[in-house]
């Protein structure tokens, strides 16, 4: 089964900054510090961009995790997509969708997570009654972060 969600989040921040600063291998580290992420190959600092790829290390549950995502669709300063191209989801599929609010001096920042788990009905399972809740969090941290920072290029 197939589980999505998706969270909106507002930026003081111009739309190409807020594009920016979700493309930035530094601020996603930054935003993961409780799970110790860390980009350990592919691109691995700076701005992350198309056919680009990048692989996480990371705790989650107290199990180490490794995580190989590229940048599947890039339209700056609209959107751009990520996908799971080797690690522990069936599938996971995270857009990033930005528009400017107000004097466009902020940003609205929406992220539509989709993901499946392995592991067949235990899998399904555990999407439904941990991992769904678990990844919604985590992107909520990240964003309360990325909302909290200012970013230049």
């Amino acid at each position: 089964m197939t589980v999505q969600f998706e969270l909106r989040t507002e930026l003081s921040l111009p739309r190409h900054e807020a594009f920016d600063l979700s493309r930035s291998i530094d601020a996603h580290v930054g935003s993961m510090a409780r799970s110790r992420e860390r980009a350990i190959a592919g691109v691995t600092s700076g701005l992350i961009g198309h056919g680009q790829p990048v692989t996480w290390r990371a705790a989650h549950f107290g199990i180490p995790f490794r995580l190989t995502t590229m940048i599947t669709s890039l339209d700056a300063p609209n959107s751009f997509v990520d996908e799971q191209v080797r690690g522990p989801f069936r599938r996971f599929r995270h857009e990033h969708r930005f528009t400017e609010s107000g004097d466009g001096e902020r940003t609205t920042m929406v992220d539509l997570v989709t993901f499946d788990a392995p592991f067949g009905p235990l899998g399904r399972l555990v999407e439904k009654v941990v991992l769904g809740r678990y990844l919604r969090r985590l992107i909520e941290r990240r964003n309360t972060y990325l909302a909290g920072i200012r970013f230049s290029d």
